[in-house]
């Protein structure tokens, strides 16, 4: 008798190994934006403080995904089903910052009566 045992190969490809040079690379620039992030929030920006340290969170997030998450080196699925799960999380949150922004102006009005009250209080 003959054996027809096949192994069958598997269809994953293997694993993308990166120079240690391109590790470090990113832990030094992920450092150096974390910096960047601590020395923008000492400085007044008004409301641009949020936006920078948001700009620089996103480019922090894509580093990390591209390089220790491998995203850079998979294939058009992935990056498809990762942008997909980005696409949701930013509308998701977009949300709550819309929702939150209809009841700013009440917050406000009522801090502002509170405050107005402990004035007059003996």
């Amino acid at each position: 008798m003959t054996d027809h045992t096949h192994s069958h190969a598997h269809s994953e490809e293997a694993a993308h190994v990166l120079p240690a040079s391109v590790l470090l690379g990113t832990a030094a620039a992920l450092l150096t934006l974390t910096v960047i992030t601590v020395a923008v929030s000492r400085i007044d920006l008004g409301a641009f403080n949020v936006v920078v340290a948001l700009a620089v969170a996103c480019f922090k997030a894509t580093l990390v995904a591209m390089f220790f998450m491998h995203l850079k080196y998979e294939g058009r699925f992935k990056a498809v089903i990762f942008v997909t799960a980005l696409f949701f999380a930013v509308l998701f949150v977009g949300f709550v910052v819309f929702d939150t922004m209809q009841y700013q102006p009440d917050l406000r009005a009522a801090a502002a009566a509170a405050a107005a009250a402990a004035q007059k209080a003996p």
